[in-house]
């Protein structure tokens, strides 16, 4: 049996037959080992344990239950009716507190379906009655909710980190301007679109009304203020950060704004447990996956292979967000990165490219791919909230994919914009 097929079509093949990509990582590591790596049967539980033996992977699970107490506890909530109550009084001000309120809540919340489905049940009843067609609504909640995965302190970002040995802070400050031209990017096409469909005007924005949002929002901005403040005023580490903001979410949300008691704590907890296994047994998997990769010179051989077509720099990155491309609209991003980082990570460092500057590359083709048709997870998430058909989803989508691959285009060959808030 070849390598070939047991590390790539094998995978390919479980994966039609809808298995969990756990499952999926773990039988082809099991068959790697007896067929081709030959290596002790032993070794799988070693590494699955060993992946999980990781401080910067403690983050994940305080993020994750961070996440889901300010998502039921009002404060994301609160957050984004101050959004609202901002930005107003400009043709397509709704459609853009869409995308900023997307970039708020994937901030806190750091789950790409999470924030389609918040902001979904938030806003979509708005956009729709002042003027916007039901096809662009949930096409616009869809690829706005996918900045979670590239906006800090994300999820993905911590398992890039991790897997590349690279500092989690530091590509949290080279996420910081990609996440926010996403932004702007969604911004531009919206307020294009409301003008040239004439969408009506919004209410304008009001001292009075911002001000009482303000009051309203001020422990749940500080939210923000704390994690932010924290990690990148040198205070704690992201790891740290997760746990402080655990703590911070849970006194605002059970004593300041008193949205939750023991009972609804419970189910917090047990929702935010079913996803960290989710995640961590996908992490186990990928790190007997790509150990065994690694340690079978793939890597090398795709690096030699590459180098022998003489291609330049800028075609094998275009060649490199294809493949990525592809491979987001196919897996969750905390498993493409686990698993295609230690392959593909040697091939563009090569092609002299910066591990910081590739893991924001990865993160933004991977958002693009939660929302790019046929099987992006967005698209499923929105069609089972707003019960749309799936190809009003997909025509809806394409131009949010359009305008966000031109500003990867820019993310992947303008480095500066990764790179300048590192001094780089």
């Amino acid at each position: 049996m070849s390598p070939t097929f047991v590390y790539f079509i094998l995978p390919l093949i479980l994966l039609l037959f809808g298995l969990p990509i756990f499952v999926v990582l773990l039988l082809t590591s099991i068959a790697a080992i007896v067929f081709v790596a030959h290596v002790p049967v032993d070794a799988v539980h070693n590494y699955m344990f060993a992946s999980l033996d990781n401080f910067p992977l403690l983050a994940v699970p305080f993020f994750v239950l961070a996440g889901e107490i300010m998502g039921k506890g009002g404060i994301a909530t609160r957050v984004v009716t101050w959004v609202v109550s901002i930005i107003g009084g400009v043709r397509g001000s709704l459609a853009v507190t869409t995308v900023a309120s997307s970039e708020l809540f994937g901030a806190m919340a750091h789950t790409s379906v999470g924030t389609v489905v918040a902001i979904g049940r938030l806003l979509f009843p708005s956009l729709t009655k002042h003027g916007y067609n039901e096809r662009f609504a949930v096409s616009l909640i869809t690829s706005s909710g996918a900045v979670a995965v590239i906006i800090p302190p994300s999820i993905s970002m911590i398992l890039y980190a991790m897997t590349a040995q690279v500092s989690a802070i530091k590509l949290f400050t080279a996420g910081i301007l990609p996440s926010l031209l996403i932004g702007v990017v969604d911004a531009v096409y919206v307020l294009i679109y409301a003008r040239v469909k004439m969408v009506p005007l919004s209410s304008p924005a009001r001292w009075k009304n911002i001000w009482a949002a303000t009051r309203e929002a001020s422990w749940a901005i500080g939210t923000l203020v704390v994690i932010f403040g924290g990690i990148y005023g040198g205070i704690f580490t992201p790891t740290e950060a997760a746990g402080v903001a655990v703590v911070y979410s849970l006194f605002v949300a059970m004593a300041v704004y008193r949205e939750i008691g023991l009972t609804e704590l419970w189910h917090i907890i047990v929702n935010a447990v079913v996803l960290i296994a989710q995640i961590l047994i996908i992490v186990t998997g990928a790190g007997v996956y790509s150990w065994l990769m690694t340690t079978s010179g793939i890597p090398q051989s795709l690096i030699n292979g590459i180098s022998a077509m003489h291609l330049p720099d800028w075609q094998t990155l275009l060649f490199v967000n294809a493949g990525l491309l592809v491979a987001g609209s196919f897996l969750e991003p905390p498993a493409a990165i686990l698993i295609l980082t230690p392959l593909l990570l040697p091939v563009v460092e090569a092609a002299g490219i910066n591990a910081l500057h590739f893991g924001i590359i990865m993160a933004v083709n991977l958002s693009i791919g939660l929302y790019m048709p046929p099987f992006g997870l967005n698209l499923f998430a929105a069609k089972a909230i707003f019960n749309v058909p799936m190809g009003t989803i997909y025509r809806g989508v394409l131009p949010f994919v359009a305008v966000n691959f031109l500003a990867l285009l820019l993310i992947t060959y303008v480095p500066a914009i990764s790179m300048v808030l590192l001094g780089r």
